[in-house]
């Protein structure tokens, strides 16, 4: 068993989800980024890869202080959980990701983060799983978050963990939104990024819903299921 699993981009017209300097170009429109404080707000908890936890170090919280306080009178924490998927979780300093906000955080990593560090974060109150591979298996991590209570999972990136949790087969929804804008650039990260598939093995979605922002952005929705 699995959450029900989400993935939300926010993209480029040329499908860039930064620049080639890749220091977190701003995307996402002020609309676009009230919508995706509610997808948080309706999560469980919200996922992100190693890149984007030791570069950006995110928050990964609800901004909306009527949308936290809507998920209290549900019976929920203020925020969902926050959960990491990292192979060496060695630089994973004591910020914002550990401890801005009121969550939950579970983090799963690999021998390759030192004892002493994971030691350390579960001084910080995280819930540290340990898988002993090379990389940490995704289906085991969502089979874990799913026996921790998690029904719905939102994924926030970045591009390898995107088209890994994709590649298997493990992902049912997909929200993309697409910014009137071009950022080019061979090295600029994209929404999926890994090995890449051949033609024949493309991953099939069918569009669910399409909705235009007053910006010129564009927010489209994708079955996988």
């Amino acid at each position: 068993m699995k959450p029900f699993v989400l993935i939300n981009v926010a993209v480029t017209a040329d499908g860039k989800m930064d620049t080639y300097e890749r220091r977190g170009a701003a995307i996402s429109s002020a609309m676009d980024k009230a919508r995706v404080d509610q997808l948080r707000a309706e999560a469980d908890a919200v996922m992100v890869g190693g890149k984007t936890l030791l570069d950006e170090d995110p928050k990964l919280t609800v901004k909306s202080e009527a949308l936290r306080a809507e998920r209290v009178a549900r019976g929920l924490t203020p925020n969902p959980v926050k959960v990491g998927i990292v192979t060496n979780a060695d630089r994973l300093s004591d910020g914002d990701f550990l401890n801005f906000g009121s969550a939950r955080v579970v983090i799963f990593t690999t021998d390759k983060t030192s004892k002493a560090q994971v030691e350390f974060l579960r001084s910080r109150d995280a819930e540290v799983y340990v898988h002993h591979a090379e990389r940490v298996d995704l289906e085991k991590a969502l089979h874990a978050l799913h026996e921790l209570g998690i029904k719905r999972l939102m994924v926030e990136g970045g591009g390898t963990l995107n088209f890994e949790l994709l590649r298997l087969g493990l992902v049912d929804e997909l929200t993309m939104y697409i910014a009137p804008m071009i950022f080019g650039g061979e090295s600029a990260p994209t929404a999926a990024a890994g090995a890449g598939l051949i033609r024949s093995e493309a991953i099939q979605m069918k569009l669910i819903a399409s909705e235009v922002h007053p910006d010129g952005g564009v927010v489209l929705k994708y079955s996988l299921k």
